[in-house]
């Protein structure tokens, strides 16, 4: 009779524990989900986020989600605590556009925006618009890059703050055109609109979630809106691009979890996700606030990722911005 060595034993019994290991590594998910929202309940973020979350443990694919609102230092605060995480795939970040746009602009952001994380998919997407009071003399960015330059130095411009989207986007204009407003930084998107929809500021920069219901009534006329091709939803307005070649802006929103993250539950995540956008009531939800589903997949959102750093950088490097 043949006998099995000590090391015989361990090697006989290391190999028959290697599927009981491939049926757990297969599991996943096997425990809740950790999803970190760097923002305080009731935003695009919260609210898109949680769409999708809920969706997910719907589908029956087992998942089941926390959503941990982490909000604070424009979202950097929730960003570094999934930086920081296992890279087992049940702590994700639900980024939006400041996930580029922060560590340009403050250098204390202890995390690389790109190597720091691994990309899962984009979600969706509101385009910048540049809105104004319909007594405003311009009627398109074209008109008023025509005023002269005197005029334009007192014109001013709200937009939701400091190193917002917004303003990174009216920064990244100067750059491209060469011109000045005066930028006026309020503590939200909301009462900047109120302001100009009252007539006390003349121009607004917000994404299009929040200012299509005032162009809807009439409160607010268009000039402008950030995008590549004019968008369906305002085919009369132009884009920044027609007199701002390369101002291709979105308030964006998308998953990503940390460095190290394994394939196999990224490319799960995003297709699951991707199955998900599709569902009628998502889409209707996603139309509804005015949302564009963008393009999903893990090697879609790092060159969409890689871009959005890049051009960050780039503009606070010439603006000389710094919000320390």
């Amino acid at each position: 009779m043949k006998t099995l060595s000590r090391r015989g034993l361990l090697a006989a019994g290391t190999l028959s524990a290697l599927p009981l290991a491939s049926a757990r590594a297969q599991a996943y998910p096997s425990q809740p989900i950790r999803l970190v929202v760097p923002y305080a309940p009731g935003g695009g973020s919260d609210f898109t986020g949680r769409l999708v979350a809920q969706k997910l443990q719907e589908s029956g694919g087992g998942y089941s989600f926390i959503v941990d609102n982490r909000p604070g230092a424009a979202g950097m605060i929730g960003t570094e605590v999934v930086a920081r995480a296992p890279a087992d795939g049940y702590t994700l970040l639900y980024a939006d556009v400041a996930h580029g746009i922060n560590p340009a602009v403050y250098s204390k952001a202890r995390y690389d925006p790109v190597k720091s994380f691994v990309p899962i998919t984009l979600v969706g997407a509101s385009p910048q618009v540049l809105v104004a009071h319909p007594s405003f003399p311009a009627n398109s960015l074209k008109e008023l890059l025509a005023m002269p330059r005197e005029q334009l130095q007192k014109i001013a411009v709200g937009t939701p703050g400091q190193g917002s989207g917004p303003h990174l986007t009216y920064e990244l204009l100067r750059v491209k055109v060469g011109f000045d407003l005066v930028h006026v930084p309020y503590k939200g998107g909301g009462p900047a609109l109120n302001d100009a929809i009252n007539g006390q500021i003349p121009l607004v920069m917000n994404a299009m979630a929040p200012v299509m219901p005032h162009l809807q009534s009439g409160k607010l006329k268009a000039l402008a809106i950030a995008t590549a091709e004019r968008h369906p939803r305002l085919p009369d307005v132009q884009t920044y691009a027609e007199s701002a070649p390369g101002v291709v802006v979105y308030n964006w929103y998308g998953f990503l979890a940390p460095a190290g993250t394994s394939a196999e539950v990224t490319d799960k995540l995003a297709k699951d996700i991707a199955r998900v956008l599709t569902l009628p009531d998502v889409k209707e939800k996603f139309d509804a606030a005015f949302l564009d589903v963008m393009p999903q997949g893990s090697a879609e959102m790092a060159r969409f990722l890689d871009d959005e750093v890049r051009q960050w950088k780039a503009v606070a490097v010439q603006t000389g911005i710094s919000l320390d």
